[in-house]
């Protein structure tokens, strides 16, 4: 089955469930422990994560950004480290989470750095953490790692859930796989597709091919490019928990 790790290979179930597997075994002293977050699935709004992580953004736009969660009822805000406090303040006495990024979009810092940025986000308030996949150790083939970046996180995060961040516009579909399994045996509760950053967003395929993987072992995000509510829906039918998006509003129109 050599030729399923070809960059141009549509999968098909069984090549997806073959290199899960393959690449859980690399890491078998240290198996998935990663408890599942619960998460509303009958109400679209209960799956969405109001985002907002542009460089310009402000204090008053990450107020506005946190009355519309409490409105809608969303299940939390994502924003930048800077802005956890904030929104921890504007939410508090809500059940809305706070999730805030790190190593956000590329994904560069060295491990120490990335694992004090962890601690420091948890210090100020985030319910959640998401980190970006060390892409290019991945695509070399440097699969521990990858591991260890995760693993450094999730530990760092002291029990909270960790999203990977796989930015899938930039993998081929075998890696997508592999960096699934790398993310459950180190210890994260999500996979979640995109930064925002990159040429593309979340696709509906790259949504079945996570969730083939990972079946119910992890949750997984859809983010990147999610504009409507038609596109949310089909992305939940794909197999997403949980939907990112700076149009949180227009997806449960």
């Amino acid at each position: 089955m050599a030729d399923i790790f070809q960059n141009n290979k549509t999968l098909s179930s069984r090549d997806i469930h073959f290199i899960f597997e393959q690449t859980v075994l690399k890491f078998a002293s240290s198996p998935l422990q990663t408890a599942i977050p619960p998460i509303i699935l009958d109400i679209m709004s209960k799956r969405i994560e109001h985002t907002l992580l542009k460089m310009d953004a402000t204090p008053s736009e990450l107020t506005t950004l946190c009355n519309e969660t409490i409105l809608h009822g969303f299940r939390g805000v994502c924003c930048l480290p800077r802005y956890i406090a904030h929104c921890r303040s504007v939410l508090r006495g809500t059940e809305a989470l706070v999730i805030s990024v790190v190593d956000f979009p590329l994904g560069g810092a060295t491990q120490r750095d990335v694992a004090s940025l962890v601690r420091s986000a948890i210090s100020d308030g985030a319910d959640e953490v998401d980190m970006v996949l060390d892409v290019p150790s991945l695509k070399s083939g440097e699969l521990n790692t990858v591991f260890e970046r995760i693993a450094l996180v999730t530990e760092a995060a002291s029990a909270r859930p960790v999203k990977v961040i796989l930015e899938t516009a930039c993998l081929t579909e075998p890696e997508i796989v592999t960096a699934c399994a790398i993310a459950g045996t180190a210890g994260a509760a999500f996979v979640k597709t995109s930064t925002g950053f990159a040429s593309r967003g979340a696709s509906i395929r790259d949504i079945e091919i996570m969730k083939a993987a990972v079946g119910d072992s992890m949750r997984i995000k859809a983010s990147g490019g999610i504009k409507d509510a038609v596109f949310a829906k089909r992305l939940v039918d794909a197999g997403a928990d949980v939907i990112g998006t700076s149009a949180g509003p227009a997806c449960i129109a």
